[in-house]
């Protein structure tokens, strides 16, 4: 049983080492859970329409590009590591360009073909909301 010892502090001779063990690993995932759940939400935040039109790029073959899935970044379409600071929980969409060609890639943040524009820009759903807002 663990027991205070004079103070209100548990002291190393008063207390058996098993009891000590056991406090250190509470406080130890109470410091990880605190620190994983300040920098990776479990719930992670909404896109926000970055733009509401595509943007054509052209993309080399073989080369791998990072998306920017939450919308913060300033170097749209593609990710410029804003998700992290502002602690979005979201992550990029890692891809390779199976050939080089001029695409569109989405910047509404709403298309159902990522990273790719598929028009959904133009709903009305994404024309009423705020640049900067989540959908």
């Amino acid at each position: 049983m663990c027991t205070p010892g004079p103070g209100g502090n548990l002291l190393k001779k008063q207390v058996p080492w098993s009891c000590l063990h056991t406090l250190q690993t509470l406080n130890q995932r109470r410091g990880v859970s605190s620190w994983l759940a300040r920098w990776f939400p479990k719930t992670p935040a909404k896109s926000v329409v970055a733009l509401k039109t595509p943007i054509r790029v052209e993309l080399v073959a073989g080369k791998t590009y990072r998306w920017c899935v939450c919308g913060r970044s300033k170097q749209q379409p593609f990710c410029d590591g804003s998700h992290f600071f502002q602690r979005t929980g979201l992550s990029p969409l890692k891809f390779k360009a199976q050939e080089t060609r001029v695409v569109a890639l989405c910047t509404c943040k709403a298309t159902q073909k990522p990273p790719y524009c598929d028009g959904t820009h133009r709903s009305e759903r994404v024309q009423k909301a705020e640049v900067g807002s989540p959908l």
